[in-house]
């Protein structure tokens, strides 16, 4: 076999040409997706009229006030909405950070007429979008976390048949600032799903707005919360922690009110308000400063903004007791895969 006939059997990996041009309307409906989207963009893959509109009722308030400051060019706030935005014309690009949102699905479902549908960043939940989309078998896109009732099983199944549509007519674009191994790259060529990679590089360029004193940062997690671990080894955790020193706890949106008093009563932590993206927050560590967590979609992310200081980063593996009996197995995998990406 010659060469010629070797590079045809065995393409590369075809890079999306940036930057490219004209409008997208993106959709987001929490604070990273909104990171995303300004990330996405700067890196020239949406074009260079970008309208960004939250979902009302979402704590993006604080995000977007920071994002504006030095937004890019050709990036556009709008009003929040109660409903996603109608595809309406064959000339501008989609785009959402959530295929698995109901509101979503019924909206893409019921035609799209945008020339691209683009899928920016949510972290491990478009990993895991990724794997259903390259399966063999038609896979439900559901929450791994949600209730999989026979009406979101069927919308949820309708929605993997429309994007692989998509991607057959070279119409999807998938957008992460996280790994994705060759074979599963190699499965989305085979499929005509587009991907493409940033790696927080606007959000490298940005002054760092905020510094914390306490040695020890935690990341707050909604597990208790969204009842898949238990709660009280949960907060006997941060206990044996703070009693080492003092901690600066950094509280997830879900997070309950029971749960924040619970925490305000442990000697040592010092709860902080919930504001902006952590993946903007703790970006910049004092000398002999640690982060802790448990798996979440912020420990990848924070890997890469850290660098060299990533070392000080400890994610800390759930241990089986912790685990509520609803838990299933593929959730606890699907959670526990950041500490490997």
């Amino acid at each position: 076999m010659n060469d010629t006939m070797m590079k045809i059997s065995q393409p590369e990996t075809q890079e999306v040409p940036r930057p490219r041009f004209g409008a997208a309307h993106v959709w987001v409906e929490s604070p990273l997706q909104l990171l995303s989207a300004v990330e996405t963009h700067a890196a020239g893959l949406l074009g260079d009229e970008v309208y960004v509109i939250p979902r009302r009722g979402m704590p993006l308030e604080a995000t977007t006030g920071a994002l504006l400051k030095n937004s890019p060019a050709g990036l556009h706030f709008m009003p929040a909405a109660k409903r996603p935005p109608q595809p309406n014309s064959s000339r501008e690009r989609y785009v959402t950070g959530d295929a698995y949102s109901g509101r979503i699905q019924r909206t893409l479902l019921t035609g799209v007429k945008a020339k691209e549908v683009v899928i920016i960043d949510d972290g491990l939940a478009t990993l895991a979008l990724i794997r259903q989309l390259v399966s063999e078998e038609p896979t439900p896109l559901v929450r791994a976390r949600a209730k999989n009732t026979p009406a979101r099983h069927a919308l949820g199944l309708a929605m993997w048949h429309r994007l692989r549509g998509l991607a057959r007519e070279g119409r999807l674009l998938i957008v992460s600032a996280l790994q994705v191994d060759v074979q599963l790259k190699k499965r989305m060529e085979e499929l005509g799903i587009k991907f493409a990679q940033h790696r927080f590089e606007w959000l490298a360029t940005q002054p760092v707005a905020e510094r914390f004193t306490e040695p020890t940062l935690l990341i707050g997690s909604a597990m208790a919360a969204d009842s898949i671990i238990h709660a009280e080894p949960y907060l006997q955790w941060i206990r044996s922690i703070a009693a080492e020193g003092p901690v600066a706890y950094f509280p997830h949106r879900r997070e309950t009110e029971q749960m924040l008093s619970e925490l305000r009563q442990i000697p040592n932590v010092i709860l902080k308000e919930h504001t902006i993206p952590i993946e903007m927050r703790l970006r910049d560590l004092r000398p002999g400063q640690e982060i802790r967590a448990l798996p979440s979609t912020v420990i990848p992310s924070l890997r890469l903004l850290l660098g060299n200081e990533a070392r000080s980063l400890y994610a800390q593996p759930v241990p089986d007791h912790w685990w509520t009996s609803d838990t299933s197995q593929d959730l606890r995998d699907h959670l526990s895969s950041s500490l490997k990406v």
